[in-house]
């Protein structure tokens, strides 16, 4: 069964990154197909700038380790603290996970999460910024 998650685009910014803070991110959140309540992946902390409570969230959250999403944010919040290695380990678990579903972007498109992980990590890689959060 197929997981769809909406991701919308803050902003898109091209260069260099300024400061960690500025680092790329792809943030998603959603609900179980049958479940009309969140999954708490620490969106409302990322957007919000508050990275070290997300990063407090997702690692010890119930949500299966192995879940995208979740993998992904953690990413998210190791690249916006400065921690650049500990980021890329992230999105490759989530690239590698064997959970596996859509995302659905704010123009109505879809991206598999594998795909979102492996351009949250070639943004990482490149140092390219690419902002963006999912409700």
């Amino acid at each position: 069964m197929k997981k769809i998650l909406p991701l919308v685009l803050a902003a898109a910014v091209a260069g260099l990154l300024a400061s960690p803070a500025a680092a790329q991110s792809i943030v998603v959140s959603g609900a179980d197909a049958g479940d009309l309540s969140p999954l708490s992946v620490a969106y409302e902390e990322l957007q919000a700038g508050r990275n070290a409570a997300a990063l407090d969230e997702l690692t010890h959250s119930p949500i299966d380790a192995r879940d995208p999403s979740r993998l992904i944010n953690l990413g998210t919040a190791y690249a916006r603290l400065g921690q650049a290695a500990d980021a890329a380990t992230a999105y490759e678990a989530a690239i590698a996970s064997p959970i596996r579903y859509d995302v659905e972007l704010a123009s109505g498109t879809y991206m598999d999460s594998r795909w979102a992980a492996r351009t949250a990590l070639a943004n990482l890689n490149r140092g390219k910024p690419l902002l963006a959060l999912a409700r």
